[in-house]
């Protein structure tokens, strides 16, 4: 005599792993109030910008990183071009004021490559988060 084996259906085991993922608690976050000291620029070649960003507030790396992008973008744009590329950025935090510099080409033409930074839609975003640039 053959024995039946009762599977049970799949659905059912899936519904209880959904039940498990209830929302979490939201996470208290500190605000977000940057103070943004200021940025020097230096022409290093015709194409090639690098900026010196000072602030306060970041929250981590990429915030001042996103502040010299700003500034290069604007800059990029008051030279009479239309893109930059990233090139590096080095960052350092001491006592609460973070220091970028941070290093551009531009060109009025689309360079080549995967991280091309079109300027206005850079400026544009800059201008929505509020982010100063030169």
């Amino acid at each position: 005599m053959q024995q039946a084996v009762h599977k049970a259906p799949i659905a059912l085991a899936l519904l209880g792993g959904v039940a498990a993922c209830a929302p979490a608690e939201p996470v208290d976050q500190m605000a977000f109030e940057p103070e943004y000291l200021g940025v020097q620029t230096r022409l290093l070649d015709d194409d090639l910008v690098n900026m010196f960003v000072t602030m306060r507030g970041a929250r981590d790396r990429a915030d001042v990183a996103a502040y010299a992008e700003c500034a290069a973008a604007e800059y990029t744009l008051i030279r009479g071009y239309n893109y930059l590329r990233h090139l590096r950025t080095n960052i350092d935090e001491k006592n609460g004021q973070w220091r970028g510099d941070a290093i551009y080409t531009i060109s009025a033409d689309k360079p080549l490559g995967l991280k091309t930074i079109d300027a206005r839609a850079a400026v544009a975003g800059c201008v929505e988060n509020k982010i100063p640039r030169v």
